[in-house]
């Protein structure tokens, strides 16, 4: 194929403008449109597509069916979260690749179903987990493959914000509520770090009571090693919650410290920043100025085009959605 012909599902998601955007930008990519699905929740605070100047405005409309009746080689799903696998699921029968924003759905079931799917029919399955793409978290991901940092023993992650009322409100449709909505991202990080699944996942969910909300808007997980624990935490009621967002890495012959994990840096580019700890000498760093989602959507293109394979393949990406509905207190629902 001369370029991958893509479509949107959804709206919904609130990295859905990002995708588009990046979709639009792509070269290698031939945007033919989107969908508004039904139903087509949109986060209180994030309503970008009603947002005039907003990538949807140089894209054009159809339905779903329109859109499943047409030859498109893959889709990005944006619409709410526990509806993604329902609408991916449509399409990888249909034998089109799948880039499908976190953390998937609310069944286990049916994230099996759609992984097994797309390994039946050679597709691509394609997670947003985007701090894969963060410059530092790549580098710290090759000081660990390479055994620079020894053996791994804990791996600490922290991903916080301040929300308003409606979206402390709106947590309170998903079982961990942060954890679910955010503290995915994290847990994902805690697997990839340590090479392996932990023992044991103890979910310590809880609500603040923020805005007077029964939500689970301050999420805490402890997963268990035979080396040591890992823990992932996450609210939407911590000040300046954005720029302390933070991973440790802890390994017997050193620590890498990131954080900021992104701070803002003008033109809609971000930065990352860490100090790295080696055999006892120190090293802090600071990335160039990246886009959040480009690399991960053309990593996308190189895999839908076969210049290299998923690394996140479907057994980690089933893995993983266990250990974060674990995380979250779901029961297993196969």
């Amino acid at each position: 194929m001369s370029k991958i012909r893509i479509a949107q599902i959804g709206t919904g998601h609130p990295h859905s403008t990002g995708a588009a955007g990046t979709i639009l930008q792509n070269p290698e990519m031939e945007c033919v449109g989107f969908a508004k699905v039904t139903p087509d929740y949109i986060h209180p605070e994030h309503r970008y597509y009603l947002d005039p100047g907003q990538p949807y405005t140089k894209m054009r409309e159809y339905t779903v069916e329109e859109l499943l009746s047409m030859d498109l080689d893959a889709v990005a799903i944006e619409c709410e979260e526990e509806k993604s696998t329902e609408y991916a699921q449509m399409f990888a029968d249909r034998g089109v690749h799948i880039f499908m924003d976190k953390p998937g759905t609310h069944g286990i079931a049916a994230f099996d179903r759609l992984a097994e799917t797309c390994r039946e029919k050679k597709l691509v399955l394609k997670l947003a987990y985007m701090y894969r793409y963060n410059p530092l978290v790549q580098k710290a991901m090759e000081i660990v493959k390479s055994g620079a940092l020894g053996e791994i023993h804990a791996v600490e992650g922290q991903m916080s914000l301040y929300y308003p009322e409606s979206m402390c409100r709106w947590l309170g449709k998903h079982k961990g509520g942060m954890m679910y909505y955010l503290g995915c991202h994290m847990v994902d990080l805690v697997l990839q770090f340590m090479g392996s699944l932990p023992a044991e996942i103890l979910p310590m969910n809880a609500s603040t009571g923020q805005y007077g909300c029964a939500s689970e808007n301050y999420g805490f997980a402890v997963l268990k090693y035979p080396t040591g624990v890992s823990f992932v935490k996450t609210t939407c009621e911590e000040t300046n919650g954005f720029n302390r967002r933070q991973l440790v890495v802890c390994g017997t012959r050193g620590t890498i410290e990131i954080k900021p994990m992104e701070i803002f840096c003008g033109g809609g580019l971000l930065k990352t920043a860490g100090s790295f700890t080696v055999n006892g000498k120190t090293e802090y760093m600071e990335s160039e100025p990246f886009e959040r989602y480009a690399a991960m959507m053309q990593d996308f293109v190189n895999h839908v085009l076969g210049r290299n394979e998923n690394p996140c393949g479907y057994d980690y990406e089933k893995a993983l959605f266990r250990a974060v509905m674990a995380a979250c207190g779901w029961k297993d629902d196969r």
